[in-house]
């Protein structure tokens, strides 16, 4: 079975973006001095952190619904959906770090995404 290129590419493309919620999250603690294992200090450490631990959570919902979506549904609107979610998960790390109020277009953009492809999925299944 060969894996279909767009879904692989999306993918990359979420794990590539949660792998930079990870490294924001080093940055932040060389910037404020937060020494592991600590996982409080001044607020934009742990916003910082915050944006990796949601979207770490959020990945483990999107890749499953996701390739499900792809595979029994739609792989065009899958994909379309994943990239929006990418996308998605990037304005709510931008946003969280610049203040906590700005997290939410991100959150909502991301969390539609993925109740659109859990339907896509539930649909494809029962087709």
């Amino acid at each position: 079975m060969t894996v279909p290129a767009l879904p692989a590419v999306v993918t990359l493309a979420a794990l590539i973006t949660y792998q930079g919620t990870a490294m924001a999250v080093g940055q932040a603690r060389v910037k404020h001095r937060v020494l592991p294992p600590a996982c409080s200090g001044p607020e934009g450490f742990e916003r910082a952190l915050r944006v990796q631990q949601n979207t770490l959570e959020q990945l483990v919902f999107f890749l499953p619904t996701f390739w499900l979506a792809a595979l029994l549904g739609s792989e065009s609107w899958a994909c379309l959906l994943g990239f929006i979610w990418v996308g998605g998960r990037i304005a709510y790390g931008v946003g969280y770090r610049q203040a906590a109020g700005r997290r939410a277009p991100g959150f909502g953009i991301s969390f539609l995404c993925s109740a659109a492809l859990l339907v896509m999925a539930i649909v494809g299944v029962f087709r």
